[in-house]
């Protein structure tokens, strides 16, 4: 009976030892699985921004989506200020990765244009280049063309608003809201205006109440290198959208009405802005027959 008991308490034992290590067993390739896992995210390392013909579509839009990712787990832990510089060193890799793209892609971008068909108003886009539509979306980009037959990849008007919204102080989240905003369509294409001279005036006074109210802010600088850009734009106009219409014997030139019009407006609506003020300056040049190139210097209107 006794050696029976025993014989039974050994088994227990053995069962009981078995199952621990069977527990221990499961448990450790439960842990090596996910250290594996979390070894391949670690070892993983984006390709560098300098273009090379060696990498491929998905390594650019794999390295994009690895720095989004990287970067949205930083600035869940950052102040707005570090989400400041964030912002920055992104918009410059993107940047880069979009460019290395476009080289990539030279051949369909050259024949992007040719795809579209005038009569049914779409673009018939063959196979491949849906394929790459398809791919680029999923980083947030796009095809975009921007005149004189020329296509270029863009990001998706919103992206950064989208990712950086209450993470910037707020300057950079006003200065990125309008950029966004900005992006929604073409604002020049064929050395010509494609929005509206009031548009332009209103783009004019929302970057010159920016710099007024955030005077030392870090974008400050690229703020008055676009209101400047603007302006002369606004000004003297395009090439094929000029604000006047010039005498060539004489080589003065005659403000049209339609900017004569915008120019009052923004006049009479903002007396006090440093674009009402040039535009005054501009009204009383041209209405003084002065010769345009006199013009354009007087105003600081060259680009």
């Amino acid at each position: 009976m006794i050696k029976k008991i025993i014989a039974v308490c050994l088994l227990s034992a053995a069962v009981v030892s078995c199952k621990k290590e069977t527990a221990v067993s499961e448990t450790k390739l439960e842990n090596d699985s996910i250290a594996t896992t979390e070894t391949k995210e670690d070892q993983y390392k984006p390709i560098d921004t300098a273009c090379s013909p060696a990498h491929k579509t998905e390594d650019y839009i794999t390295s994009l989506q690895w720095y989004r990712t990287k970067i949205e787990k930083e600035m869940a832990g950052n102040s707005p200020e570090q989400n400041d510089n964030v912002y920055e060193d992104y918009l410059k890799i993107r940047g880069k990765y979009i460019e290395c793209l476009m080289n990539l892609h030279t051949d369909i971008l050259d024949k992007y244009v040719n795809y579209y068909n005038y009569d049914k108003d779409q673009y018939n886009l063959p196979d491949n280049v849906k394929k790459l539509a398809s791919e680029l979306k999923k980083e947030g980009l796009e095809f975009r063309e921007v005149g004189e037959g020329i296509t270029e990849i863009w990001t998706v008007p919103g992206y950064y608003s989208s990712l950086f919204k209450n993470k910037v102080t707020p300057d950079y989240e006003v200065y990125i809201s309008q950029t966004d905003k900005e992006s929604e369509s073409n604002y020049a294409a064929d050395a010509g205006l494609i929005i509206t001279w009031e548009q332009l005036g209103d783009r004019l006074m929302f970057w010159e109440n920016f710099m007024n109210k955030y005077p030392k802010s870090n974008l400050i600088k690229a703020v008055k290198q676009d209101y400047k850009i603007y302006l002369s734009d606004y000004l003297l106009g395009m090439d094929n959208t000029p604000t006047f219409e010039r005498d060539m014997d004489k080589g003065t030139g005659k403000l049209n009405d339609e900017n004569r019009a915008e120019f009052n407006r923004i006049i009479k609506k903002y007396p006090n802005s440093n674009t009402a003020k040039k535009a005054k300056e501009a009204i009383a040049l041209f209405d003084s027959q002065m010769p345009i190139d006199e013009i354009y210097e007087k105003i600081n209107g060259e680009r």
